[in-house]
């Protein structure tokens, strides 16, 4: 689904928070549904407290910080934010009512910490795709919810590109929820431009079906740095020449270099003038909160906020900005489709993409087992991760050595994923392990794996129609793009059973 004025699709539906007009993309731009005009971010990262508490922390659940920063963000004069962390837990009524009535839209982050594709054991099951469609569910009432990512900075080096390919089915399955649900609201992918990847990786995401495609995408870039560099000299000539003529909106999802103190700002004025306003939508001030990185504009103590020195500078250079659109109206896309990068020594993503997960057809794996995990869910003590990583490692190591893992395994390079590679780590490690039982025809001790497991009596008699099984939640029921054929035994996907921690993934990438 591409968002265009031809299907008058709006970016947000109807709520309770109805003090904002609805923006809509078409081609590479951004506008008003109301007015017809074009909509530039003159945005900031927002999240603060971020370091003060071990657990993940959703500012815009929290009334008490919206009141206090509420203030400081409209002085400033912006109007969108950038939230990296939210739950869908809590209740946001108050701080998106707030921040609408406000003037200001909201772009959130579909990943926390712990609920992310990992770039360097990546894997993608119906758990994390369940956590996406609730957050989808919590923000989509609010017109200001203009856009999700669904991805920051996931893949940052040549070797770990292959997990652009996950972040890209997140893209996909997200879009079809969100249409599923009768919502229009963009979901894009923000990018570290690293240079030795930045082609490749600005094409992935705008290639293939337009399902798949990302609606658009972000640049995290910080080359500007300080009042002596020019236009040339920052890169963002390059920049803009890279993004020339494309087909879908691009924004400044990070900038504001802090090599030269204080922060001058200087690369404001070029974001918002004609020199890129033709290609960029505006962009997003990295950040709002002081951190020990003194990338922040306000100073957090409890319920009160200070100005840092950059504070002023940056408000200045936003006032000074005046960007020039074009009304929708007006406006005719001509912007090129982009073609899928090759596989390469650069590029390791297939434009291939894992099939929708599905916990229906997992469940139903489940069923068909004699050997099974003693365990009913991952652990989620740090210290009881590490051994579950561990374990799992050691157990796909040791019988993936020997039997064809290819059903629970994934390898996006080629494009080649097992029927139950979307499966969550308890089920895949099951799966090894009656693959194990059944090879070694029950023999005993044959389903112990040290304890980790035990034999249980199947209630289906094979597993071959649980690929049809679809979860009544899913879109559309489908894996567009998929490719289940487990002919070869892929057992690097052995790398990525456990999805959801950091550290059980480490541990096992670092035994594999």
């Amino acid at each position: 689904m591409r968002i265009s004025i031809a299907s008058a699709a709006l970016v947000g539906l109807a709520s309770q928070v109805a003090a904002i007009d609805p923006l809509v993309i078409k081609g590479s731009k951004v506008f008003n549904s109301k007015t017809g005009e074009q909509f530039f971010a003159k945005g900031i990262d927002y999240q603060p407290d971020i370091l003060s508490t071990n657990q993940i922390r959703d500012p815009l659940a929290d009334k008490a910080a919206c009141s206090r920063d509420l203030p400081f963000l409209k002085d400033l004069g912006v109007n969108a934010i950038r939230v990296y962390q939210t739950e869908p837990y809590g209740n946001h009524d108050d701080c998106m009512k707030m921040l609408a009535d406000a003037g200001i839209y909201v772009m959130l982050d579909l990943s926390t910490p712990t609920e992310t594709i990992i770039r360097d054991s990546p894997a993608y099951d119906a758990n994390l795709l369940g956590y996406y469609q609730r957050k989808i569910d919590a923000f989509g009432k609010y017109d200001n919810t203009f856009a999700f990512l669904a991805g920051n900075e996931v893949a940052n080096a040549a070797n770990n590109t292959d997990a652009s390919a996950f972040v890209k089915a997140v893209v996909r399955d997200t879009k079809a929820y969100i249409k599923s649900k009768g919502l229009s609201i963009a979901v894009g992918y923000a990018t570290n431009d690293d240079a030795s990847i930045r082609w490749q990786m600005q094409t992935y995401f705008d290639c293939g079906p337009a399902e798949e495609r990302a609606d658009f995408y972000g640049l995290n870039n910080y080359e500007w740095c300080g009042d002596k560099a020019t236009f040339e000299t920052s890169g963002y000539a390059n920049i803009v020449k890279n993004y020339t003529d494309w087909d879908i909106p691009v924004f400044m999802t990070e900038y504001g270099c802090n090599a030269i103190r204080p922060r001058t700002f200087p690369e404001v004025a070029a974001i918002y003038s004609n020199k890129m306003t033709d290609t960029f939508s505006g962009g997003f001030v990295y950040e709002y909160v002081e951190e020990p990185n003194k990338y922040g504009l306000v100073k957090i103590s409890g319920s009160s906020g200070s100005k840092t020195e950059d504070y002023d500078n940056f408000k200045k250079a936003l006032a000074a900005v005046n960007p020039k659109g074009v009304k929708m109206s007006s406006y005719s896309p001509s912007g090129k489709e982009q073609s899928c990068p090759d596989i390469s020594n650069d590029w390791i993503a297939s434009s291939t993409l894992p099939p929708t997960p599905s916990n229906a057809t997992c469940d139903c794996m489940m069923k068909s087992l004699s050997c099974v995990s003693k365990l009913d869910a991952v652990p989620t003590s740090n210290s009881e991760l590490k051994t579950f990583g561990e374990t799992v490692g050691s157990i796909f190591g040791t019988v993936c050595g020997t039997i064809d893992c290819g059903d629970v395994s994934a390898d996006a390079k080629s494009g080649k994923y097992g029927k139950y590679s979307g499966c969550n780590a308890l089920q895949r490690v099951s799966w090894v392990m009656d693959a194990w039982y059944k090879n070694e025809r029950g023999v005993d001790g044959s389903c112990d794996f040290d304890g980790f497991a035990t034999v249980t009596s199947p209630e289906l008699s094979s597993d071959s129609k649980c690929s049809d099984q679809k979860d009544s939640n899913s879109a559309d029921g489908s894996s567009s793009g998929s490719n289940s054929d487990s002919s070869e035994n892929t057992t690097s996907g052995a790398a990525s059973v456990v999805a959801s921690s950091v550290l059980a993934t480490a541990a096992l990438a670092a035994l594999l």
